[in-house]
């Protein structure tokens, strides 16, 4: 059975594009094009090699080989009689299928990591493809090149390499213009002037004279700083407009007559340039890398920040329903017990029944205050403040003899009901722990305000004696408590000496960012913990 192939014969398929016909002929022209403007220092068809077989799917690299024939095939051809056609033919079929086979090695390395990947590409095709050329030209040309080898290396290498960094970066970057974040107005002024400024450093070059080649070098070296600027600011994105035009314009103003010139001065330049992309493609990949860490990890916070809120807010919702069907079982007793009452009189039973209506008002007083306690319907209408002195915290508090009256400032009606339910919560729960878990007097506090774009409560529990530390125990309740609920308003708490002290912040009124809201004490400054300086929250 294995060698029935041998005598059925083999079925091949070909699926012949139009498309990749016109992709072989785009591709020739390309390379014949960036040789005119090349010399061996800077060899931008290398470039448009890298950049075709990265932009181009492996269905469609036979025609990339097609282009490549073609482009040899139109430079070499006249050299066959010199060089020999053994040389035309391996020369011109080796390289490509080199630069194939190592971007095909680097595949894990380049869904690994985002950019990186590209220096080690470059440097890789660059050796390959000069160790190929140099190796093929000693051994079949009939009379070696008479450049020494190491020079030759040297040259050929760096060429390519600075070629491919200067084409393969803008073909990622197009590449990836519908995965990367939108070309801001900022991003394209600050592209422009850094581009602008290279392009006049370069032009700067050009007229300095011929026997100042120190000051040229220097003008020359001037330009890696919008480059670099770029870099920090935008990242990879930066690194691929930067870099690619830094080597184009050294390029492009060396001094060439013919594309095997060679300007010993340039060459020096172009081996910091190559040093230099390298490094700010590195920086770059990892300026992205972080920020994209940052983004996903701030749309996690907000996420997470809005969920909590949504947990609380239908918490709370479910509790104003149980809160009003209670007032309405409420009105329904107090109703039935003033029929009774008024048939007791009507039987002549007076005292009975002012000693029931007695005690059922009583009751109706307890029962509606421990209703509001399940939800404070008054704060809807009146405030948080109002519900903290009117409502059945207030008589709890009182009932404890350890509570003094709450010290309140500013208007709450200038928060939002979310976030005054939130106050009143962590408020009430506070207290609650410091009457468990502590002794003596409490004092309660509240002020509300704006602190820069922000508006927000302020909210302190604390022990009345001063002299007075909470234990570590209540310290741990508190944060286990109240951290979370504080935290998701935007808002922070701490424990510091006898007191806990929260912050909660609303939606701010302009656009910013919500890592200015992680520590809130921070921003409010030290005189938020006295609550009755008016620079606090005004």
């Amino acid at each position: 059975m294995r060698l029935d192939w041998w005598k059925d014969g083999l079925q091949v398929n070909l699926h012949i594009r139009p498309a990749g016909f016109v992709l072989a002929a785009v591709y020739a022209i390309a390379c014949w094009a960036a040789r005119q403007l090349s010399l061996d220092q800077f060899y931008l068809p290398a470039g448009v090699r890298v950049a075709a077989v990265l932009l181009c799917p492996p269905r469609l690299w036979p025609y990339l080989l097609l282009g490549e024939y073609a482009y040899f095939a139109q430079m070499r051809y006249p050299m066959v009689e010199k060089y020999g056609l053994t040389w035309v033919i391996l020369a011109s079929a080796s390289l490509m299928p080199a630069v194939m086979l190592i971007v095909r090695l680097h595949r894990k390395m380049m869904a690994a990591t985002k950019t990186m990947w590209l220096i080690s590409v470059a440097a890789a095709s660059a050796v390959v493809v000069t160790s190929l050329n140099l190796a093929l030209a000693h051994l079949l040309w009939p009379v070696p090149p008479d450049m020494p080898l190491v020079a030759s290396i040297g040259r050929l290498i760096v060429g390519d390499f600075v070629g491919i960094l200067t084409i393969a970066p803008l073909a990622l970057l197009w590449a990836r213009r519908h995965a990367e974040p939108e070309w801001t107005s900022s991003f394209r002024g600050q592209t422009i002037a850094a581009l602008s400024l290279m392009l006049m450093l370069g032009m700067s070059a050009m007229l300095i004279p011929a026997d100042a080649m120190t000051t040229k070098t220097s003008v020359q070296l001037l330009m890696a700083v919008p480059a670099i600027v770029l870099t920090c600011l935008h990242g990879w994105r930066g690194a691929a407009i930067g870099v690619p035009a830094l080597n184009l314009i050294i390029g492009l103003t060396a001094p060439s007559a013919h594309p095997t010139s060679f300007d010993p001065a340039t060459f020096a330049t172009q081996q910091i340039m190559a040093i230099t992309g390298a490094a700010l493609f590195v920086l770059g990949a990892r300026i992205t890398h972080y920020y994209h860490r940052y983004r996903v990890r701030d749309v996690g916070e907000r996420t997470a920040i809005k969920l909590a809120r949504s947990s609380h807010m239908a918490s709370e919702m479910d509790l104003r329903e149980r809160a009003i069907h209670l007032r309405k079982l409420g009105d329904g007793m107090d109703m039935s017990l003033g029929e009774v009452v008024n048939w007791l009189k009507l039987q002549g039973h007076h005292s009975i029944a002012s000693s029931l209506l007695h005690t059922s008002a009583v009751h109706s007083r307890q029962f509606r205050e421990q209703a509001s306690m399940v939800y404070p319907t008054a704060l809807e209408q009146v405030g948080l403040y109002v519900a903290l002195e009117a409502g059945g915290v207030r008589e709890a508090w009182d009932a404890t003899h350890r509570v003094a009256s709450p010290q309140l400032g500013g208007d709450p009606c200038q928060l939002s009901i979310e976030l005054q339910l939130a106050a009143y919560r962590a408020l009430i729960d506070a207290v609650s722990l410091l009457l468990k878990s502590e002794s003596g007097q409490i004092r309660v506090r509240a002020r509300c305000g704006r602190v820069g774009h922000y508006q927000g409560i302020f909210l302190t529990a604390a022990l009345l004696d001063s002299r007075s530390i909470l234990s570590e125990a209540t310290r741990a309740l508190a944060i286990e408590r109240l951290a979370g609920r504080t935290l998701a308003y935007g808002g922070a708490m701490q424990c510091h000496r006898n007191r806990i002290r929260m912050v909660l912040m609303d939606t701010p009124t302009h656009t910013g960012d919500l890592k200015a809201q992680c520590n809130p004490f921070d921003a409010v400054g030290a005189g938020i913990s006295g609550i009755g300086s008016q620079q606090a929250l005004s």
